[in-house]
């Protein structure tokens, strides 16, 4: 399977079933994004414990991209500590915005989101919720948006 198959075939999987939809209570931090090109609007629910990402959830609507790209960073980052989901998020950027950015085979099912980078429009889409994600566990308030 080439990685055209991948993307495809990830995308449309946690797109159709997204992983880790729904809220947590408080004290979750919450944190709300939106796209306004695409319509893309969602919020990130993070429980943690100490340093270490407990609980993740997020709940909202948008295209396929940006719903997948959510159900696919809830399985990354759960269990990992605020240190390494800012390296994965550094290596996510790098991959949806550089051309030439390789692709580290630890990032596993992540890999796909790769195939977003040939659609330049679409960036915002897949990393909106990875802005998101920084901003509750940043523990901020202001809603992130992608214009």
């Amino acid at each position: 399977m080439d990685l055209k198959d991948l993307y495809r075939d990830v995308i449309l999987d946690h797109n159709k079933t997204p992983r880790h939809r729904g809220t947590l209570p408080p004290p979750a931090r919450v944190a709300q994004g939106h796209n306004p090109l695409c319509g893309d609007q969602l919020t990130v629910y993070a429980l943690m414990d100490g340093d270490i990402l407990k609980e993740v959830r997020f709940e909202g609507s948008g295209c396929a991209i940006s719903v997948a790209s959510a159900s696919l960073m809830t399985e990354a980052v759960k269990g990992k500590s605020q240190a390494e989901i800012a390296h994965l998020f550094k290596a996510i950027h790098d991959l949806l915005t550089r051309a030439d950015a390789p692709i580290p085979a630890s990032l596993g099912k992540l890999a796909a989101l790769s195939g977003v980078r040939e659609f330049p429009a679409r960036v915002k889409c897949a990393s909106l919720c990875w802005h998101t994600l920084n901003q509750a566990l940043a523990g901020a308030d202001a809603p992130i948006t992608t214009e």
